[in-house]
């Protein structure tokens, strides 16, 4: 059963072998005796041409059999294919199929099957996202998933770091943000039958939430689904040294945007003994292995999406892979942005989050090549950031790219088991749920950094796509969970 993937196939010498291949239709047609099919099998971009001349079939074809198959057979279904491997006299392949045998293992009533050969929206494509990635533009961005997951434990493997898997269940919150998918084997239905219950006697709604008893459920408290992996990483991390994760988050935002998912994936280096300096030679380094991965390595996908998809889009990437990032504080940001501050819808002012319109204007017009903007007020910056020592700003960097803005976001962590604890203290989180994360700052505490990538819009960046659904192959988002 097994036979050869049809990106072997297009680079072997056609030598006239006998070969099989297995793959899906993508068209059918007919010249008056000349059969022509294209058939692919995602392994690469292109498809292989299988042929049959009915005045020159070959010899020992059963011609009537053959026929016979050739009817049902339209775009969408799969097929299996022996012939013979000779050079191809059609421009842009250097080789084809002379077809000898031809099964079909499964139609594709035209009539029924929603991917015909014609243009189909992106939209449209999302409603039938079990069948997208047979399109040219899904299998594309399916192969460069694949290929940057690779990328990515390639840079980190090659750099002495160890992959660590943490947990997906967690009773902290990484972000302080609050916005978590509660994980619970509470019964609600039935809780929330005693609180309407109760409160037909009277009882106010405060003291009826008070009939949600954590202590039953199945962690014993509240827990939820990760945000980060970061803090259980910096426990490996002062411990191994270099350490990275690499997996599915959750962020439980009712954000229904093209920028926005409720889970999506985090890559999440946290490396000891490293300042912001070192923090941020690495993440130039990574940005700049994984694209330059790209274009080398995917050259075929990464031409499909620069005249299909986005215009320049491999030139913006060898721009970003060739230039020095520029490396500002905050303060230096505000102030290039406050001498335009007309240009913006969000008017640019010290201690304002940096929205998508300041980073693209300060990668774009002000630096024209990527940024790193470190030192940010402490107030817009999570609570596990190093303080500086003007006590008004942290150890923080983001890295900008052009064409998207902020691409990777990281700091010194602080590792001060006092200055912690009353940052957590501050920002109203009870220090109950981070006890085993101070520990680390009373025992052998460290200097230490990491960051976060999240690899979704990693892939927005090297694929052109404009929505970050289009870019994992099932979305979850607000009202979208059905595949």
């Amino acid at each position: 059963m097994r036979t050869e993937l049809i990106k072997d196939i297009l680079v072997s010498q056609p030598d006239g072998r006998e070969i099989t291949i297995n793959g899906w239709v993508r068209t059918k047609r007919e010249s008056k005796n000349l059969v022509f099919i294209q058939v692919n099998d995602g392994s690469c971009f292109a498809s292989v041409q299988l042929t049959f001349d009915r005045e020159n079939p070959g010899d020992g074809v059963n011609i009537s059999a053959l026929e016979n198959v050739l009817k049902p057979i339209t775009t969408g279904a799969s097929v299996k294919a022996t012939g013979k491997l000779v050079p191809s006299p059609a421009s842009g392949q250097a080789v084809e199929i002379q077809l000898t045998q031809l099964t079909v293992w499964g139609e594709a009533p035209a009539d029924s099957y929603p991917l015909q050969k014609k243009n189909h929206s992106l939209e449209f494509l999302r409603e039938h996202a079990h069948l997208r990635a047979r399109t040219n533009t899904f299998g594309a961005v399916a192969r460069m998933r694949s290929q940057m997951a690779f990328a990515i434990h390639s840079f980190f493997q090659e750099r002495g770091f160890q992959y660590v898997h943490t947990p997906i269940i967690t009773a902290s919150d990484c972000e302080g943000a609050g916005e978590m998918f509660q994980v619970t084997t509470l019964d609600l239905e039935k809780i929330a039958s005693k609180a309407v219950e109760a409160g037909a006697k009277g009882m106010s709604p405060e003291k009826a939430a008070g009939l949600i008893d954590y202590s039953k459920d199945f962690f014993g408290k509240h827990a939820s689904l990760t945000v980060s992996g970061q803090l259980e990483a910096e426990t490996y991390a002062t411990a191994l040294s270099r350490v990275y994760t690499f997996g599915p988050t959750f962020r439980a935002e009712n954000s229904n945007t093209t920028r926005h998912l409720a889970e999506f994936w985090m890559i999440e280096p946290e490396m000891a003994f490293f300042d912001l300096t070192d923090n941020m030679d690495l993440a130039e380094e990574f940005v700049k292995y994984l694209l330059n991965w790209a274009l080398t390595k995917c050259t075929a996908d990464m031409k499909f999406f620069d005249e299909r998809i986005q215009k320049g889009l491999i030139d913006t990437l060898t721009h970003v892979v060739n230039s020095d990032f520029a490396r500002i504080t905050y303060t230096e940001a505000v102030e290039a942005l406050e001498k335009n501050a007309q240009a913006f819808e969000f008017k640019p002012y010290w201690g304002c989050d940096l929205q998508s319109e300041h980073e693209k204007y300060l990668t774009e017009v002000v630096y024209k090549r990527p940024v790193i903007v470190t030192d940010y007020p402490k107030e817009i910056k999570a609570f596990y950031m190093k303080l500086n020592e003007d006590g008004k700003t942290v150890r923080a960097m983001d890295v900008l790219v052009p064409g998207l803005g902020e691409i990777i976001g990281g700091s010194e962590r602080e590792a001060d088991y006092t200055t912690l604890l009353e940052r957590i203290k501050t920002l109203g989180l009870n220090p109950e749920d981070y006890w085993w994360y101070l520990d680390l700052r009373k025992f052998g505490t460290v200097p230490h950094s990491g960051f976060g990538l999240g690899f979704e819009r990693l892939l927005l960046y090297v694929t052109g796509m404009g929505n970050i659904r289009d870019v994992i192959p099932y979305p979850r988002a607000p009202k979208l969970a059905d595949f």
